[in-house]
């Protein structure tokens, strides 16, 4: 009986936040059953292992690609762009991004039934008395890692939002949050985290160092309104979990043979085998690729997101690229000759491909899958099939995060040597000493390791929330993005989506006079 009523409640956690409130106000005859499921720890953990299964579905498909669109460093294709007004719209910022975009209802919807269930998990084994190392206090940390992080990323997207703390839910209801109570939550789930994760756990879950590494990012990233970005928490969160990680040659990083190396803090896990693939070669791939040698070229795709210029070009010709750096031809495919042929544009010039076709530009190369590829004997022979693990933390990353802290901090010619570290890695080992960082300005050091974290992180979902929390959104979107260069709509207020209309439809805690500014 008591697994029955498990999985009835884990299913009803996934159906949504508005859905989530109707069910929370009525009367149930199970709801004794619940509480006394969710203070089980032996029965919970299924729930947690469901939540860490469908939080692999915030990054498939296409799912995968919607909120790296709109930056300076991925737009979508021009094909895209041509076909598609209302997707169009997350790249030119224009009345087509407003609150019913569905792939913007689409991320929303996803990420709120994970946020449900990991606070009924907290609610039910949170206890006082529970003891740190044990089963319980393991659970709870990792909800705990797994609402903070969900929350940061909603409350870096959307603004305020509500919060799921089920201790409080008659104070709190549904309803939007001060901005300063949002963040404070995000960071004590995550000090939380820190606390009671394990320090080892097995691949795609979290762990201590996740915990301290997200909590850092969350110091660095709280608006300055709320009064809780503090740089020298997030240097302390960092020093206390970067040594339990090693820097790999970055090529192992997007080596299928390779996965969860020793620099990996967090690391999604999927494989080309369904329903376990992410299928993001399809939206990434070439579709000129595709009409020329089928779905059997493990690069084959359409198109769905490319690399800006800026973050495809070098930096003789405006882009980020030094000469010698390794990192570029592993994370942006340049060349398209697939055992001897190369591609032309003929096979889809029925599309009419105008001024602004890129089916043969830079493509996005960190997630292609040889083994979906027909010449690889595997037999999946589909493209569709691509099951790359994908990185969510990993060391390269939190160290250009630490070296800002330490440039913030005033210890800039600290924050270079640190940098000196990551770039090393990109030469193989040996930096040359032209491409070495020298004394800088603070300032000079907040414009280069931007264009250093496109280099590091290209397409591996930060760029956005790097834009926002630096302040640098508007102006380097509109400057390398081709679509909101064109457009020239792009304003302050579309750092934050729109609410999504459904759920001021379904939640009356929220209503379209709670929509963040410039969409009402």
């Amino acid at each position: 009986m008591k697994k029955f009523i498990l999985k009835v409640f884990i299913v009803s956690a996934f159906i949504g936040l508005a859905s989530c409130k109707k069910l929370l106000l009525q009367e149930s005859l199970t709801k004794l059953d619940e509480s006394a499921v969710y203070s089980d720890v032996n029965l919970v953990q299924s729930s947690l292992k469901g939540i860490y299964a469908n939080w692999l579905n915030c990054r498939v498909d296409e799912q995968g690609t919607v909120l790296m669109m709109g930056t300076d460093e991925t737009q979508q294709g021009a094909f895209q762009m041509k076909t598609d007004a209302s997707k169009g719209g997350l790249d030119r910022y224009d009345g087509n991004l407003n609150s019913l975009q569905g792939q913007i209802t689409t991320q929303w919807n996803l990420r709120w039934p994970l946020v449900n269930e990991a606070a009924k998990i907290i609610n039910g084994l949170d206890k006082p008395g529970l003891v740190p190392g044990s089963k319980a206090a393991g659970v709870v940390g990792e909800a705990s890692f797994i609402r903070g992080f969900i929350d940061f990323e909603l409350a870096m997207y959307w603004g305020s939002i509500p919060i799921r703390d089920l201790s409080r839910e008659s104070a709190l209801g549904l309803k939007r949050q001060p901005l300063k109570d949002v963040w404070a939550f995000i960071i004590s789930d995550l000090i939380k985290a820190s606390t009671l994760c394990p320090q080892t756990n097995a691949p795609g879950r979290a762990t201590s160092g996740a915990a301290l590494a997200m909590l850092g990012k969350a110091y660095m990233s709280a608006p300055e309104s709320t009064g809780l970005r503090d740089f020298d928490k997030a240097r302390n969160c960092f020093e206390q979990m970067m040594s339990r990680y090693t820097l790999v040659p970055y090529q192992n990083l997007f080596d299928y043979t390779k996965p969860n190396t020793v620099e990996a803090i967090l690391e999604f896990q999927y494989s080309p085998v369904s329903p376990n693939n992410n299928k993001v070669q399809f939206q990434i791939g070439s579709r000129a690729v595709q009409n020329t040698f089928g779905d059997g070229c493990y690069f084959s795709g359409y198109d769905k997101i490319v690399p800006t210029i800026h973050a495809y070009e070098t930096v003789a010709n405006g882009g980020v690229w030094e000469d010698g750096d390794l990192r570029r031809d592993q994370s942006i495919r340049y060349d398209f000759s697939y055992y001897g042929v190369t591609p032309t544009y003929d096979i889809i010039s029925w599309e009419g491909l105008g001024a602004n076709h890129d089916e043969l530009n830079p493509h996005i190369k960190k997630y292609e899958d040889f083994r979906t590829d027909s010449h690889s004997g595997l037999g999946y022979n589909n493209m569709y099939n691509s099951g790359k693990d994908m990185p969510v933390l990993r060391l390269g990353d939190i160290k250009l995060c630490y070296a800002e802290c330490l440039n913030e901090l005033g210890k800039t010619a600290d924050a270079v040597a640190i940098v000196n570290q990551v770039r090393t890695r990109a030469w193989g080992g040996t930096l040359p000493a032209d491409k070495a960082w020298t004394a800088m300005s603070q300032d000079d050091f907040r414009t280069k390791i931007m264009d250093e974290r496109i280099r590091e992180l290209f397409a591996e979902n930060w760029r956005k929330i790097d834009l926002i929390r630096t302040g640098k959104f508007v102006d380097l979107v509109k400057k390398y993005n081709k679509w909101a260069a064109q457009s020239g709509t792009i304003q302050a207020f579309n750092s934050l989506f729109p609410i999504p209309d459904s759920e001021m439809k379904l939640n009356d805690q929220i209503t379209p006079n709670d929509q963040n500014p410039g969409y009402k």
